[in-house]
């Protein structure tokens, strides 16, 4: 039975925090009291951010990365290598292979992978949105840098199956660097960097 507190205020605070993935019950109690000790305007800055990104962030229309504006900053960036799209999971992923300084390309957001037991198929996933980017024109390398999970290797499988009739479009996979099961966002810099700069042709 979980612990009931003196204020229906602390405790109705305390449930929300638990709420949050990691968090139990005694840190949700340890961020409450720390929010009663701060200035009441921090605390007011910290809801005001929250609220301003849940109700006003976008995705962007082209990679589907979180973004202020309708396109990214790294799709709007002309510095980039518009050639090379890094497909990936999800926008941990994004943050993960930017954190390497290895990768100059563009990226495009999936959305998680194909797990028939989690009842996601490819039509949950912005597969078509990427083979439309391909058949635009313009790229020459897709990178396939899902996470070396049997998901992550039945996703990869299937873009090749839709993207092998474009012979001017070279696909690539990470280099086996990371181990089986690993997921991308978790994997360290050094180790993530060596699999993306060594990265060898997919192979279906």
């Amino acid at each position: 039975m979980e612990q009931q507190y003196s204020s229906a205020l602390l405790n109705r605070a305390v449930d929300e925090f638990a709420k949050l993935p990691g968090i139990g019950r005694k840190t949700a109690m340890r961020l409450v009291l720390h929010t009663l000790r701060i200035d009441a305007d921090k605390v007011d800055g910290f809801c005001n951010a929250l609220h301003t990104l849940r109700h006003e962030v976008k995705y962007c229309r082209t990679c589907h990365n979180i973004s202020d504006t309708d396109v990214c900053q790294i799709c709007s960036n002309p510095q980039r290598d518009a050639s090379t799209i890094c497909v990936v999971e999800n926008i941990q992923d994004v943050m993960a292979v930017e954190s390497t300084m290895q990768y100059k390309g563009l990226y495009h957001v999936l959305g998680g992978v194909i797990s028939p037991m989690d009842g996601i198929g490819p039509g949950d996933l912005e597969i078509e949105s990427l083979v439309d980017r391909v058949e635009a024109g313009g790229v020459k390398e897709v990178i396939l840098a899902l996470s070396s999970t049997m998901e992550g290797d039945t996703t990869n499988f299937y873009i090749y199956r839709k993207l092998m009739h474009h012979d001017d479009v070279e696909l690539t996979v990470l280099a086996r660097g990371l181990s089986i099961n690993d997921e991308l966002q978790y994997t360290d810099e050094v180790t993530l960097g060596r699999s993306l700069v060594n990265r060898v042709p997919f192979k279906g």
